[in-house]
């Protein structure tokens, strides 16, 4: 691995596997619009050869230290770091996210040398084998690793935690922001952020996005943004709906639509994602198309792995894309053997509510369990109530539960009904059940849970109509 310069000549070196390896000089000048490197890299077997000088704008720079960065930040929260303590090494480590971007220019030499830019997933995977060769050189020492690049000696030194303001990150936060708002030489806006102005961003939703992902402002229009806003409309994406798209995901204008986008697309309509169905999709979950490949097929063998058939996994996906962000072993695996510790067919509530999968076993389904046993239901019961209605579990108990229940039992019913008809608590309190239930006893007949609340206005008072006459004397 290499060490890198900024600016100053001095030669750096860093220790890949106990081993000191010299760099040759290397230049990165923002001023002069140039990023200049020689180096040798045992690891990776790049040769000794230059970069030949090549005209880099200063914004592309930026953008690309920002993505590095936002590399970065994930990584180190990937091993367990808190946000603060991630942004506060974030903030330390200039040298090292400069050479990071030495290692980039390196890896992807070809690319420069054609005035190519790289794109948000190129750039992850080029940095992600990288960091993770360092976790495992350096293990829990890797952040004062990355702190203290290129000191030779950071593996004597104690962790210390030392407090940082958040002014730093401010500023380049704002450095980005107030891009957004730069006027251009003829008076206006930036073209990138006019067009993005005409499809519906207002400029606060612009500087909102780029205060969450600066590299956003430095994304350009014909190279990044254009392309991709079109391709997405000319799949059927309303236009009401960008705004909406970038905001969840901004760093897909930062995908390249032929080596990434679209072949990420075409695999995941050979795994059953309804093609007709992509501008619904993208907008449910834009995330779907920057996850690799590795983590697509990772959720989706554990899906096969569950049951669930070839055609039933494309419908999931449709249905619900954020299942693909869900880790399998933290999440998929232990909610299964949950569910199926309380009797439920995890296929057929995978297929039916595969958005239960996203909660928190403790936070949220142990609650729920809990407060049905408490009533008098018996461990059978609940799951047989999670099996006929699997969003039981998405609801709030304090906000929609409880107070559905109180009314409940104020109904007349048998608690059975509800183990019947587990649907009652995903209909509205004030809007369905309690106006339905008033007419009803106003009536003096009672009707099964389900007709009360799924018949329609006019089969609901037919309903009622025929039970009422049911109770007329016969003459």
């Amino acid at each position: 691995m290499s060490g890198v310069s900024v600016i100053r000549s001095a030669r750096i070196f860093f220790m890949p596997n106990d081993c000191l390896i010299p760099t040759q000089r290397v230049q990165v000048s923002f001023s002069r619009k140039l990023f200049s490197c020689r180096a040798k890299f045992a690891d990776s077997e790049i040769d000794d050869g230059s970069v030949n000088l090549k005209v880099v704008s200063p914004a592309l720079l930026t953008a690309e230290k920002e993505e590095a960065k936002a590399v970065l930040t994930l990584f180190l929260k990937k091993q367990g770091l808190s946000n603060a303590i991630a942004a506060r090494t974030i903030n330390k480590s200039d040298l090292f996210i400069n050479h990071l971007l030495l290692r980039l220019h390196l890896i992807h030499k070809s690319r420069y040398l054609v005035g190519r830019e790289l794109t948000t997933l190129e750039i992850r995977d080029a940095l992600n084998p990288y960091l993770e060769s360092l976790f495992e050189e350096h293990g829990t020492h890797l952040v004062h690793a990355v702190e203290n690049f290129p000191n030779r000696s950071i593996k004597e030194k104690t962790t210390t935690t030392v407090p940082v303001s958040n002014s730093t990150i401010d500023t380049k936060k704002l450095r980005a922001v107030s891009r957004v708002s730069e006027l251009g030489p003829t008076g206006k806006l930036r073209p990138q952020i006019l067009y993005l102005m005409e499809h519906g961003l207002k400029l606060e939703q612009i500087k909102e996005i780029t205060r969450k992902f600066p590299a956003f402002a430095y994304y350009s229009l014909e190279g990044k943004i254009k392309p991709v806003i079109e391709f997405f409309l000319d799949l059927g994406v309303p236009k009401s709906d960008i705004p909406t798209i970038l905001n969840k995901r901004p760093q897909l204008c930062g995908i390249s639509l032929t080596e990434n986008l679209k072949p990420t697309m075409l695999f995941l309509e050979t795994l059953g994602v309804d093609k007709k169905q992509w501008a619904k999709v993208i907008y449910r979950f834009p995330a779907l198309l920057t996850y690799s490949k590795q983590k697509v097929e990772t959720t989706t063998g554990f899906l096969y792995e569950m049951g669930i058939s070839e055609e039933s996994v494309g419908k999931i996906l449709t249905r619900c894309p954020h299942i693909i962000s869900y880790s399998v072993e933290e999440k998929l695996r232990p909610t299964a053997e949950y569910f199926h510790s309380l009797g439920v067919d995890v296929a057929v509530l995978l297929y039916r509510s595969p958005q239960t999968f996203g909660l928190s076993i403790e936070g949220n389904l142990k609650p729920v369990t809990q407060f049905f046993l408490e009533r008098g239901y018996s461990m059978e019961d609940v799951g047989t109530m999670i099996s006929r209605y699997g969003a039981l579990y998405t609801f709030s108990l304090a906000e929609n539960i409880v107070p559905k229940w109180d009314f409940f039992l104020t109904m007349e019913y048998s608690k059975s009904e509800l183990i019947k008809f587990p649907q009652y608590f995903g209909y509205s309190l004030e809007g369905r059940i309690k106006p339905r239930h008033a007419i009803m006893k106003k009536s003096g007949v009672m009707l099964l849970l389900n007709q009360l609340l799924t018949l329609s206005d006019t089969d609901f008072d037919t309903a009622l109509k025929k039970k009422m006459n049911k109770l007329l004397p016969k003459n």
